[in-house]
């Protein structure tokens, strides 16, 4: 393991066991994505990019610099995970997007796809709202969970490991980390 992980993990105090996606990686991934993005809508699409606050708020700013089409941005809090590695599945919405969504091309951001207890809720709520189209814009997805929608862009397929690092949190720390490692 690099110098860098293990400084730190010293700051916090708990030991990253690997590197699992670089910065670099991740750099190259969001660009392709962006590309993906853009192509996929016409010029008169009014998009809306809603990212799933905390955890995807770095993805979310690398993506909309690279996304190459007008577009507006506004988030949502929901959580589901509290102080524990594992989500307890009682998802609450703790902020609500000010935008309308009505008649808009929305893209949820989401930073990890792990139980899908977060996305199944969203989604319906979201679609009540009258968007022109709903798409799911995951960085990291696991595969176990049982979605009602899956997302038309994903980043990587994550391993079953407890991912830190670029937005994604335990307890509030490791969002800093510029790359994503595993706790």
């Amino acid at each position: 393991m690099s110098k860098e992980p293990d400084l730190f993990s010293r700051q916090i105090g708990r030991e990253l066991s690997r590197i699992v996606f670089s910065r670099e990686e991740i750099r190259r991934r969001v660009s392709a994505m962006a590309l993906e993005i853009s192509e996929a809508y016409d010029s008169d699409d009014e998009i809306l990019i809603l990212g799933l606050l905390k955890g995807s708020f770095i993805f979310l700013a690398d993506l909309v610099r690279e996304i190459q089409h007008p577009l507006q941005v506004d988030f949502l809090v929901a959580s589901s995970y509290g102080n524990t590695m594992r989500s307890s599945g009682d998802v609450r919405l703790l902020y609500d997007p000010e935008a309308s969504l009505t008649g808009r091309s929305v893209i949820l951001v989401e930073d990890i796809i792990d139980s899908g207890a977060t996305l199944n809720r969203l989604v319906p709520l979201l679609e009540e709202r009258g968007p022109r189209s709903l798409e799911i814009c995951a960085l990291l997805h696991k595969r176990v969970a049982g979605l009602d929608r899956e997302p038309r862009w994903v980043g990587f397929d994550a391993p079953m490991e407890f991912l830190v690092g670029y937005g994604l949190d335990y307890s509030e720390n490791f969002r800093h980390l510029p790359f994503i490692g595993s706790l």
